[in-house]
């Protein structure tokens, strides 16, 4: 039996943004998988303060994975009524991430000490 489909948004053209927007999204949760998998490499090195590292990208990809059907519906209803706009709060936190994971990265590797 097929699922309704009724609370899917539609829009004339199917190969439009709000899907190629929504692949991007799913690209950039996988990427953030793969950077907790990264440090939980470095556990064994730098102690259990990678663990703050892994659960907050983690937690970054659950809040981008979580609020994407919320982003990929404004695009079609926005398409639909030509009032696009986009979504700056997302790609603020997205970058503001970006930049707290690297500097916790950097700091892990220079200031905590490696076991010898």
């Amino acid at each position: 039996m097929m699922a309704s489909r009724r609370n899917v948004p539609e829009h004339r053209d199917p190969g439009l943004q709000p899907e190629r927007t929504s692949l991007a999204w799913g690209r950039t949760t996988l990427a953030m998988v793969v950077a907790a998998a990264i440090f939980l490499r470095w556990m064994p090195h730098h102690g259990l303060f990678t663990g703050v590292l892994i659960a907050l990208t983690l937690l970054a990809a659950l809040v981008i994975n979580g609020t994407q059907r919320v982003r990929y519906h404004r695009a079609v209803h926005g398409i639909a009524n030509e009032t696009i706009h986009a979504d700056v709060v997302a790609v603020l936190f997205t970058s503001l991430s970006v930049v707290v994971l690297g500097a916790l990265g950097i700091y892990t590797v220079v200031f905590l000490p490696v076991p010898g």
